[in-house]
């Protein structure tokens, strides 16, 4: 998303650029009378603004871009109010201002990014981990449980052996006791 946004602010600037191609020569003028037209454009450097702040204001909209919205307000704004000033070298360096927040914004990003892909490596590596710990002692249990079975069934077999003594043990004792 940041990397679009460098692109479009990167679009408009050179839009920009080409827009006022000779008008950082001029004298620029924001004096704006009341015309009969209404009409606040009477220059071409008046038209060159209003492109420029059309042009912003679209990327913005079709980006849906907060930032890009905000740059055309800001722009729009250094123009009218310029008080004589180049308003080409005041956008100029509200868009250098602003490709350079965004490559803030982008490195932090990038390196927040960083640090969750090595938080979730770390946690997929801890969870292969505990899988393979939770099969190794699944199998354990599985060859105790069956070492168990094994066993009862072992148990059932000398009791009922034990048993059959007992009771042989006890026929033999009344032969014995009977002769």
């Amino acid at each position: 998303d940041r990397e679009e946004e460098l692109k479009v602010i990167a679009e408009a600037r050179k839009a920009l650029q080409e827009t006022t191609g000779g008008a950082v020569s001029q004298t620029y003028s924001f004096f704006q009378g009341a015309a009969a037209t209404g009409s606040r454009l009477h220059t071409s450097t008046d038209l060159a603004h209003a492109e420029v702040v059309m042009l912003v204001r679209k990327l913005a909209k079709e980006h849906h871009s907060a930032a890009l919205a905000q740059l055309a307000s800001r722009i729009a704004a250094a123009q009218k109010f310029g008080n004589g000033q180049d308003p080409f070298a005041k956008v100029k360096a509200m868009i250098t201002d602003m490709i350079a927040k965004l490559q803030s914004e982008a490195g932090a990003d990038a390196t927040e990014k960083a640090y969750c892909d090595e938080q979730l490596s770390k946690t997929e590596d801890k969870k292969a981990e505990l899988q393979h710990d939770l099969e190794k002692l699944t199998s354990k249990i599985d060859r105790a449980s069956s070492a168990s079975a094994g066993l009862k069934e072992d148990v059932k077999q000398f009791q009922s052996e034990l048993a059959a003594l007992t009771k042989s043990q006890a026929e033999m004792d009344k032969i014995r006791y009977a002769s």
